[in-house]
């Protein structure tokens, strides 16, 4: 995605972790570039969100409660309600990624490398890439 579409629009943001202060440190890395139109604990409200909301992206932890970020992007993906989600989490386990990866989800990003690589997976993703963590296993 060239800059000139970068700044002719804002893409629109929903987050989902059921850490609170998490929530809030994400919003701040991604609210300069993006429009955060949702934050949710859990996954069940995230699939609600998405259906009411239809932002471009989502941004999701992996294990949260009534329904993990997988199943909750793989629905949501497969009902068209979003462009793209990534998962942000700490697991770097080799089933999780191709869980994620065969379930549609275009990013995979660990929470340590979040500051430096968050808004840049945002834009490959949105721009119709794959990104994965440097740290992931590949």
């Amino acid at each position: 995605m060239d800059k000139a579409e970068r700044a002719r629009r804002r893409f629109r943001v929903v987050l989902a972790d059921d850490h609170l202060d998490l929530l809030e440190e994400i919003r701040c890395l991604v609210a300069p570039e993006f429009d955060v139109v949702s934050s949710v604990k859990e996954g069940l409200a995230l699939v609600q969100a998405a259906f009411e909301l239809r932002p471009d992206a989502i941004i999701s932890d992996i294990h949260m409660p009534r329904l993990n970020g997988i199943d909750a992007g793989r629905q949501i993906l497969q009902e068209g309600l979003c462009k793209a989600v990534i998962l942000l989490t700490t697991y770097n386990e080799p089933q999780l990624v191709s869980s994620a990866m065969q379930a549609g989800i275009r990013g995979y990003v660990l929470k340590i490398e979040a500051s430096e690589e968050l808004v840049p997976s945002l834009w490959t993703v949105l721009g119709g890439g794959v990104y994965l963590s440097r740290g992931v296993w590949r």
